[in-house]
């Protein structure tokens, strides 16, 4: 298996998960809080790095740097999932005050302003609306991001002779 159809694959994985994510917030109506918008591009964030070595084909020391890349923008994603999981599993009488919706924080507060207060988290963050097997909406996501994670080190870090994992 090619580098090439690694980070495609990667680009239809991130792609679906994004469509998924849509599906939840307009089929089923559940509301993302910001913690789930900041997921949300972090998929962007991999998928895009994905498309663009897709479309590149990089070999050798290009596919560590795209491999890199993906690493980075899971890993800023898992932090993301982690900080929700981490407001999920408070008392409730720990959980933060619930805050305004993300649209209306972009209407009224400054760019930074929005992604500090998001990466903060609110009680909106702490809600869990949907299990899957147990987990919820950010444990899935870690999930994935965990994978992506395993699969851009190994992009990084893979052999280049014989036995090589992935082929250039």
């Amino acid at each position: 298996m090619t580098s090439r159809w690694v980070f495609g694959l990667i680009f239809l994985v991130c792609a679906a998960l994004l469509g998924v994510a849509f599906y939840m917030e307009h089929v089923m109506g559940l509301e993302p809080c910001p913690l789930c918008w900041l997921q949300r591009f972090g998929f962007m964030g991999a998928g895009l790095v994905s498309f663009l070595a897709l479309l590149q084909g990089p070999t050798g020391f290009g596919v560590r740097i795209y491999g890199f890349l993906l690493v980075l923008t899971a890993g800023a994603g898992l932090g993301v999932a982690s900080r929700q999981l981490w407001l999920q599993s408070l008392p409730a009488d720990q959980v933060p005050a619930c805050g305004p919706s993300v649209d209306y924080m972009l209407e009224v507060l400054p760019w930074f302003e929005v992604l500090s207060t998001a990466l903060k988290g609110t009680g909106d963050c702490a809600e869990v609306v949907w299990r899957f097997l147990g987990l919820s909406i950010p444990g899935w996501t870690a999930v994935f991001f965990s994978l992506l994670i395993i699969t851009g080190l190994i992009l990084m870090f893979r052999r280049q002779k014989s036995g090589e994992w992935f082929r250039s």
